[in-house]
């Protein structure tokens, strides 16, 4: 059959039906990284364990889903990108109703590894369906619909799941998943057809791949994907490398992904094929993609921690505060898409990059004094500088990679992402601890007794206290309780600060890779078959 060939008898299929066909269940997978987080306190009472053993909830679903996304071009070719897609869509709604209907940790745990299972594959293979839907000249704007299902789901993921939990209960976060995964199922059998060249082209490259079936490859990547993400997952809450248990999975990781690397570059039909980052402009976008989800990850980390930590800010207020970034990236994600083709990507790229360091500079001016308007402000200019990185970047990225190898491209790319975003939430959460505490360590020797003015603010405290009917001693010791307690909030104000400029710095380092991200001439450039 001619790979320009189209099936007379199917009747066309609009590319916008396709794209809502398919959305539903990324945008599902995407919330459910965050959703749970809210509800902590809720399972850790119905299911009578600590709030430490919770965190496994968390940590097996996104250990599950990381071990999957790099797979995704080698189930393509076994079994095709639809299949794939409906296969994981299902999966990943089994195990949401199972997660909602379970009632011990374990149990909860093992069901939240088959629904990250099945989330897995949804981002890269709804990647490469909208990248082989739409046509050249709407490739921007394919890339804003996935960046909205992408970007936005982890921002209303945790007002969502507060909403659930306060106003019925917590098995209904996972409920709630069933009937839009059916109705997501229903739409996807029903509109999304693979393009004929590609449906091709990933049948002959399954003839090799089933005759060299590279298991060891698979087996080192589940090995060392896993052991990477439970260390960064895992390892602040066991002070790092001070545990014998992080030191072992570290040396386990670092092992097994060396080997990997080794035994992808080598094998004769490699599970994932590390040669895409030859291409330096998939490779150049990928880092710079990845660097950005590290940022997303921290300063959605550090905002909320800062308004209620310091601010006083309730749960609510602080979800309320944050939904102006989410709205923004909602609105201005569409003009970026439509702009892509009369804009240079790299222009728009590198103006993100300066915006989102301006941000984080005047998140740095943060003091205990600042208002929700102020945040908000701040956050709404992040909105368009968070729309203007991945919307080029997602595009550019893949703008050399042929149609056939798209599914391998989004895989990494998606798995880069996700690292990238784990990465910088440990690194940021360890630093924000170990800066306050360096803080406090260098305001202390400026506040002692001796000192005429620390004297004066602490008897005056006491006097106060005094006059409730408190003896003197305690109103001493309660004085000097408060003044420490007001060095650790200002130590904590500072460390935000340093994280802010440091989230800034970090993008900024990373602005000479943008130069790098121009697609050559002779980029392979084909009429996408198109149903509508």
């Amino acid at each position: 059959m001619n790979g320009a060939t189209v099936p007379t008898e199917r009747k066309p299929v609009n590319k916008w039906l396709v794209t809502v066909s398919i959305t539903f269940g990324t945008l599902m997978g995407a919330i459910d990284a965050s959703i749970v987080n809210v509800a902590v306190p809720h399972l850790s009472g119905a299911l009578g364990v600590t709030v430490e053993q919770i965190t496994w909830v968390t940590t097996a679903f996104v250990i599950s889903t990381v071990m999957v996304m790099p797979l995704t071009g080698f189930l393509a070719r076994l079994f095709g990108q639809k299949r794939v897609y409906l296969a994981s869509l299902v999966l990943f709604i089994i195990g949401s109703a199972l997660c909602g209907f379970a009632r011990t940790l374990p149990l909860l745990v093992f069901f939240r590894i088959l629904q990250g299972l099945g989330a897995g594959a949804l981002q890269p293979t709804e990647q490469a369906i909208l990248r082989q839907t739409f046509p050249p000249q709407e490739q921007g704007m394919a890339m804003a619909l996935f960046g909205m299902a992408v970007v936005l789901g982890p921002a209303f993921g945790p007002t969502l799941g507060g909403y659930i939990v306060d106003n019925y209960s917590w098995p209904w976060i996972f409920f709630i998943n069933v009937p839009i995964g059916v109705v997501s199922v229903l739409m996807v059998t029903r509109f999304v057809h693979e393009p004929e060249d590609v449906r091709l082209a990933l049948q002959n490259a399954a003839v090799e791949q089933r005759k060299n079936l590279d298991w060891a490859g698979i087996a080192l990547l589940v090995i060392g994907l896993g052991t990477m993400q439970y260390v960064l997952e895992e390892g602040n809450r066991n002070d790092w490398f001070a545990s014998g248990e992080i030191q072992i999975i570290t040396l386990m990781a670092v092992v097994s992904l060396a080997a990997l690397v080794i035994r992808e570059l080598s094998a004769r039909v490699p599970a994932v094929d590390l040669t895409l980052f030859k291409d330096i402009v998939f490779a150049s976008g990928t880092v710079i993609g990845s660097v950005m989800f590290a940022m997303l990850m921290a300063i959605t980390f550090l905002l909320p921690l800062f308004m209620q930590t310091l601010l006083g800010f309730t749960a609510t207020q602080s979800g309320i505060a944050l939904m102006p970034r989410s709205l923004a990236m909602l609105v201005v994600m569409p003009i970026v898409g439509r702009l892509y083709n009369k804009v240079s990507p790299r222009a728009t790229v590198a103006f993100g990059i300066v915006l989102f360091a301006y941000t984080a500079w005047m998140m740095g001016h943060y003091t205990l004094a600042t208002g929700q308007r102020d945040i908000i402000h701040v956050l709404i200019i992040q909105g368009v500088a968070f729309s203007c990185l991945f919307i080029p970047l997602t595009t550019m990225a893949l703008s050399t990679i042929p149609r056939h190898r798209l599914p391998d491209a989004t895989g990494l790319n998606s798995l880069l992402r996700q690292t990238g975003g784990s990465v910088g939430l440990a690194i940021f959460a360890t630093l924000l601890g170990r800066y306050a505490t360096h803080a406090r360590d260098s305001m202390l020797g400026n506040v002692t007794l001796g000192r005429p003015e620390v004297l004066q603010r602490v008897s005056a405290m006491a006097r106060s206290m005094m006059a409730t009917g408190m003896d003197a001693a305690s109103a001493q010791s309660a004085a000097a309780r408060v003044i420490d307690l007001q060095l650790r909030r200002q130590a904590m104000v500072l460390s935000f600060e340093k994280l802010f400029y440091l989230s800034g710095i970090l993008f900024l380092c990373v602005l000479p890779l943008v130069f790098l991200l121009r697609a050559p001439k002779s980029a392979e450039k084909i009429e996408v078959h198109v149903e509508m």
